[in-house]
């Protein structure tokens, strides 16, 4: 018996270093979706330098939960940390698009393929939400740059025909990609139109309050 007692200790002291590798590593993928969330709300508001410092703390906080499961690979692949990545690889995007106008690949964000894969799906919503800010603050043409880029990330999605086991939910996100992308050109196209009536129309008023000076040198 006092071998298996041996086998008892030696086990649960793996266990227990196991669970505390999940739980620290756990708190700390929380805490770098809540500086990618943060980072993305700076973005939109302009605040670039705060999106930095927010995506710059997100990464290091990932390398530091990297660490702590480089030797639990059961416990890295559960779930916590892959949804995390994909935080970050979304927010790194969406810096990189509507600051840069320009895409980071996988290996420039330090990410795995499919979360990469899964971040730019996510990026479609952050990239409407753009274009309608555009839209409400009367500039909706530049909103055609974000439109395409959302176009060409559906297509590059789309490619990834494999199974779901494969994938992890790429194909519903490809789906949502392009409904996003129907009513952002829907809400585009409406806005850019309605736009060239208005300018239209105060074309035309400002010619009808022109003096007709034909008629007024006759009078006199």
């Amino acid at each position: 018996m006092s071998s298996l007692n041996d086998i008892a200790k030696e086990l649960l002291a793996k266990f227990d270093a196991k669970n505390k590798a999940r739980e620290e590593a756990f708190q700390a993928c929380r805490a770098a979706t809540r500086s990618c969330s943060a980072a993305i709300k700076s973005i939109h508001r302009c605040q670039l330098e705060e999106a930095e410092k927010f995506t710059s703390n997100a990464n290091h906080i990932l390398s530091k939960a990297r660490e702590l499961l480089k030797d639990h690979p059961d416990v890295r692949h559960a779930g916590f940390f892959d949804d995390a990545e994909v935080e970050y690889a979304e927010a790194r995007n969406v810096y990189a698009i509507i600051v840069k106008h320009e895409i980071l690949m996988p290996d420039e964000i330090g990410v795995d393929l499919i979360n990469y894969l899964s971040a730019l799906g996510d990026v479609t919503g952050e990239l409407r939400r753009h274009v309608l800010d555009l839209i409400r603050s009367g500039k909706p043409q530049d909103g055609e740059f974000y439109l395409e880029t959302m176009e060409e990330i559906f297509y590059l999605l789309m490619l990834f025909d494999y199974p779901e086991a494969v994938t992890r939910g790429l194909r519903r996100k490809s789906d949502l990609a392009r409904s996003m992308i129907e009513r952002t050109r829907g809400d585009l196209t409406n806005a850019i139109e309605m736009g060239r009536v208005e300018a239209s129309l105060r074309r035309f008023e400002d010619k009808i309050k022109e003096p007709d000076f034909r008629s007024l040198g006759h009078e006199i």
